[in-house]
């Protein structure tokens, strides 16, 4: 989802304080789902995690992107009996995005895009299920890839967990923030500021944003109900991006051409902490050997 400025951001339709403060009140209302609500994001979230575990069996050397597409389509709605959410979503003709190598997000499929060994992928899949969405990414390497560009989509995954771990009712949107963006630049990348994560329920796009850079402690506070997406898009060089318009659609890349990686997760704030919606098979125990190590290290 792309940042809104201060004149397109629907807070800046509030004219006074009090019209200020309803406004904040009835999106917090709407950023917190109830029961039946949550459990079936929690069924959309499972779905969409079925998918980007399906594509390992599929995604090699010398598949195209339009390939990738044709198979999430056809395995969201014939093995889910579920809906792919991105297709049709603001004019987007595909089921999926795939980002390859310097695409930041939002890459169309190709017939003439072919993968090659070396390559990575994000590929990003939003499902819907009984009018709920589950939306998720994760990154593939293709064939054997070259150690800087493993190195980067390693650590951007962990960019992600770190993020993941600042969840808890009372911690503010900061928190998240700057746990991404500090273990970013700690391995000298950078964080693209022009995109961010989401608020998500019966629609695809819900407040509050979720930026990938930010200070502690600052921010609107998490509370126990809230559904949204973490997604950092981490860039091996700088972090301006370039616009590239394609079929009325726009696709980011990075300005200087280096590599960009991006992972994603639907989370639920809990009483205790989170839960990942879209937790993948393979991720199980990933997030609490993060935090033991974490925690062993003193955060480091």
């Amino acid at each position: 989802m792309q940042v809104k400025n201060d004149r397109q951001s629907l807070c800046s339709q509030c004219v006074n304080t009090v019209k200020l403060f309803f406004f904040c009140i009835m999106n917090l209302m709407a950023s917190i789902k109830n029961p039946e609500e949550i459990e079936r994001m929690r069924t959309a979230g499972q779905l969409t995690a079925r998918v980007l575990e399906a594509l390992d069996d599929i995604i090699r050397p010398g598949i195209t992107t339009l390939e990738i597409d044709t198979f999430c389509e056809r395995y969201i709605r014939e093995t889910l009996n579920a809906i792919p959410g991105s297709k049709g979503q603001y004019g987007y003709p595909y089921s999926v995005n795939t980002s390859v190598n310097h695409v930041i997000c939002h890459g169309m499929p190709s017939a003439k895009q072919i993968l090659k060994s070396g390559d990575i992928v994000n590929v990003d899949i939003t499902v819907i299920h009984e009018g709920f969405y589950g939306d998720s990414s994760r990154m593939f390497c293709i064939g054997t890839p070259s150690a800087h560009a493993r190195r980067l989509v390693d650590v951007t995954q962990e960019c992600l967990y770190r993020g993941i771990l600042a969840v808890k009712p009372g911690a503010t949107l900061g928190d998240i923030g700057h746990a991404i963006q500090s273990f970013a630049e700690k391995n000298n990348y950078s964080v693209v500021r022009e995109y961010c994560g989401h608020g998500i329920g019966n629609t695809m796009h819900q407040e509050p944003q979720i930026l990938h850079y930010g200070k502690p402690g600052v921010g609107s506070t998490l509370h126990e109900g809230m559904t949204f997406t973490i997604e950092p898009m981490i860039n091996q060089g700088r972090a301006e991006v370039r616009h590239i318009r394609k079929d009325n659609w726009d696709i980011a890349v990075t300005r200087d051409r280096m590599l960009s990686a991006q992972w994603e997760h639907t989370i639920l704030v809990t009483a205790s902490g989170f839960e990942v919606l879209t937790l993948r098979k393979e991720e199980a125990g990933a997030l609490e050997a993060l935090a033991e190590r974490l925690k062993a290290t003193g955060g480091v």
